[in-house]
C-alpha cells in the first residue's frame, strides 16, 4: 500500500467520524440510518491498524450499546480482537459471528457453502449474504487469523456450542407450536449469552 493510499483510507475514517460527530451535535443523538458507523473497521483492517480498530470499537460500544451489528461487521470485530492479542474475546465474538451467519466461516476459509435446513429469520443469515464477504484466508495478512479460526472450530466447547445452535435453529425451521418456538428462541439466546459471558 502506497503512502497516498494510506492517507486516502485515513481520510475516509476521519470523514466518517466528522459526519457522525456533526450528526450528534445537530440532533443530540446518533441516527446513522446510512450505517456509516460500520465502515471504519474494514479501513482499520486494510491499514493493519488494530490498535486504532480497538479504540474505535470502544467508542462504538459506548455510543451504540444495543447495536449487535451485521454478521460481516462482527467478523471484522473478531479479526481486530485476534490481531490485538485478545484471543478469548475474539473467540466469544467468533461465536457471535457464527450465530449471526453460520456460513461466513465457510466462505472465508474457501469451503463449499451448503444450505442448512434451519430457521433463517432474515437475509443476513443466508448463504447469499455470506457470499459477499470481502475477506479470504488466502490473504497473507490474514493467514494467522485463518489458522486460529480453524483451530477454534476444532475446540470441544466451541464446536459443541455451534452444534447446539444449529440443532435449535433446525427445530425452529419446522416447529409450529408458538410456545415451543418461544422456548427454543430463549434457548438460542441463552446459548449465546453463556458462551459470550466467558464459558471458555
Amino acid at each position: 500500500m502506497t503512502p497516498k493510499q494510506i492517507e486516502r483510507i485515513k481520510g475516509k475514517i476521519s470523514k466518517i467520524k466528522r459526519t457522525l460527530a456533526a450528526e450528534k451535535r445537530k440532533y443530540g443523538a446518533y441516527d446513522d440510518s446510512r450505517g456509516m458507523r460500520y465502515l471504519p473497521l474494514r479501513y482499520f483492517i486494510q491499514l493493519q491498524d488494530y490498535k486504532g480498530g480497538l479504540t474505535y470499537l470502544r467508542w462504538f460500544r459506548k455510543n451504540f450499546p444495543d447495536d449487535m451489528g451485521f454478521p460481516d461487521f462482527l467478523f471484522e470485530w473478531t479479526i481486530i480482537l485476534f490481531k490485538s492479542g485478545k484471543t478469548k474475546e475474539a473467540a466469544t465474538k467468533a461465536f457471535e459471528t457464527f450465530c449471526g451467519n453460520t456460513y461466513l466461516f465457510d466462505k472465508f476459509l474457501g469451503r463449499p457453502i451448503i444450505q442448512l435446513e434451519k430457521w433463517e429469520g432474515s437475509n443476513l443469515e443466508t448463504p447469499e449474504f455470506a457470499e459477499h464477504l470481502e475477506y479470504s484466508s488466502v490473504d497473507p495478512k490474514l493467514a494467522d487469523f485463518a489458522q486460529w479460526l480453524i483451530d477454534l472450530e476444532d475446540e470441544r466447547e466451541f464446536k459443541s456450542h455451534c452444534q447446539k445452535y444449529i440443532a435449535i435453529e433446525e427445530q425452529l425451521k419446522t416447529e409450529q407450536d408458538s410456545a415451543i418456538r418461544r422456548d427454543l428462541s430463549i434457548q438460542s439466546r441463552k446459548l449465546q449469552s453463556t458462551f459470550m459471558k466467558g464459558s471458555r
